[in-house]
């Protein structure tokens, strides 16, 4: 009786395109311990045929049930300049982060209602280097409580921004800490237990740069706004009043849109020189993936992942980002003139970014061979797994290790300091399943191994997220700098909320 049960809440979480509150979906997870199912139940889950399933309604406006078929996305029209994030330093030591709610214009005419990090919609970039020791004084204007996680960032525990260090309205809080990582591109955003992606989803992101010697040596194209650009990628859907509804569209499988904003820009353009261009990409969506290419089938150079610098640029036609991924890329755009139809398209075609060649504005850099000195030791490569992780299911029952998140259960220890094999691997069911983008605070990690082979080159460098496929195992090296507990979890923001999260405690 128990294992119908279960299966019927599965096909309703399945069909349930607007999803329950984050308190009803934090009731459930609490009712519905995986861990305590028998064998049996277990083998009934894992053997449904979910092709006999009624699937009306699973491909919804914004649903993807099946795994495979998003909404498509608009083309941007190139209609409007792409928006630029302020960039701001320390003053004194101290950056002022306040999150706030406002209004937006980002249809013509139309104020929507919006969050911000020191303005309306979205926030700034923050460029610290290593060494430098910094305060965050962090305030909360919303009328929610929130927090402020520092995405990728090497942080002491207590500063990190996960669910523990809920921030109530009006309060204010300072994080000081030595900057203590090489050269990267990393982001903030809240991390509330039960309300991240709608707060995310309404706007709160922000990227912070570190910059080293190295990075201030190589001589790469750095200037902002010039040849240095950041791009915040973002799927949303609105409503017939131009509107966000988050609790309307949300999807317990990860809330994906129709409507691609890139930095907050509808139909955005970006205007380039006839040069050496350097494109900062952040995933910043709940739940799309996206293949980034150009549509002339050129291709690029990439040159830093998550945490840091490649040791060498990597040619590539296309690159994938899921949720909480970055990735830096050169795109010489020299080899066009002003009337070169060229983009940035997705794996569908779809039109994200198109750009616009300024013939007056040329430069001459040229991208040094060696960038880095990254690499995985052979010590490292030959440690015993200490960590497995198993990453299971869909929609509201979403699990690690059979378990859902409690916020007062400590899933692992660690030693502050020591490296440690993390293997995680990610459970097809029987749709196949779904990539888990993988993600663990506080630190910054090294892919050993993904199905025992060697990662990728353009995966040879620090991460602090990874997309794992189904029936996948990744090792990773794991080593905290700092004491504190840390968060673990898939980004796509809905599962993590339903409880694809666990808690590490480094000691």
């Amino acid at each position: 009786m128990k294992s119908k049960l279960w299966i019927t809440a599965l096909i309703t979480s399945a069909v349930i395109a607007t999803g329950c509150s984050a308190n009803n979906t934090n009731s459930d997870s609490e009712e519905m311990d995986h861990s305590n199912m028998s064998e049996e139940e277990m083998k009934n889950m894992e053997g449904m045929d979910h092709s006999n399933m009624d699937m009306e309604g699973m491909d919804m406006e914004n649903g993807h049930a099946s795994h495979t078929n998003p909404l498509e996305l608009n083309n941007s029209t190139g209609e409007n300049e792409l928006a630029l994030p302020p960039l701001v330093e320390a003053n004194d030591g101290v950056v002022d982060i306040t999150a706030q709610q406002g209004k937006t214009e980002i249809f013509e005419g139309v104020q929507t209602d919006t969050y911000g990090y020191n303005g309306s919609f979205l926030g700034p970039v923050i460029r610290v280097s290593e060494g430098e020791t910094v305060t965050f004084r962090t305030k909360n204007d919303l009328l929610e409580p929130t927090t402020f996680h520092w995405h990728g960032v090497d942080i002491p525990g207590e500063g990190d921004g996960g669910p523990h260090q809920l921030l109530q309205p009006g309060a204010s809080e300072d994080v000081k800490f030595t900057v203590s990582q090489g050269a990267a591109t990393l982001w903030f955003h809240p991390h509330p237990e039960g309300a991240t992606a709608e707060q995310v989803y309404k706007g709160l992101a922000g990227l912070i740069y570190v910059e080293d010697e190295n990075s201030k040596n190589l001589g790469l194209p750095d200037e902002y706004g010039v040849n240095d650009f950041p791009l915040v990628f973002q799927d949303r859907q609105f409503n017939e009043d131009k509107q966000f509804d988050y609790q309307a569209v949300r999807n317990e499988d990860g809330t994906i849109g129709d409507t691609m904003l890139v930095n907050g820009t509808l139909n955005p353009k970006l205007t380039v020189g006839k040069e050496k261009v350097r494109l900062r990409l952040l995933n910043g969506s709940n739940a799309r993936n996206y293949t980034f290419k150009l549509n002339t089938g050129d291709s690029f150079q990439q040159i830093a992942t998550d945490g840091g610098f490649l040791n060498e640029p990597t040619e590539m036609s296309e690159i994938t980002l899921t949720p909480g991924e970055r990735a830096e890329i050169i795109v010489d755009f020299s080899k066009y003139d002003a009337s070169s139809d060229v983009a940035l398209v997705n794996e569908a075609d779809s039109i994200l970014l198109p750009f616009k060649i300024d013939e007056q504005k040329t430069n001459s850099i040229e991208i040094p061979e060696t960038l880095n000195d990254y690499v995985v030791t052979e010590k490292e490569k030959n440690l015993p797994v200490s960590k497995k992780l198993e990453l299971f299911g869909m929609g509201e029952m979403v699990y690690i290790n059979d378990k859902q998140f409690d916020i007062n259960r400590i899933d692992f220890t660690q030693k502050q300091g020591e490296t440690e094999i993390w293997e995680i691997y990610n459970k097809p069911d029987s749709m196949g399943g779904m990539t888990h983008p993988f993600h663990i605070h506080g630190t910054q990690f090294k892919i050993v191994s993904i199905d025992g082979k060697e990662p990728p080159v353009e995966l040879q460098g620090w991460k602090d997220t990874v997309a794992i496929e189904p029936d996948q195992t990744v090792k990773l090296a794991v080593k905290f700098n700092n004491k504190g507990i840390y968060m673990f979890h898939c980004h796509v923001l809905e599962h993590e909320e339903n409880g694809m999260m666990g808690q590490v405690e480094v000691q």
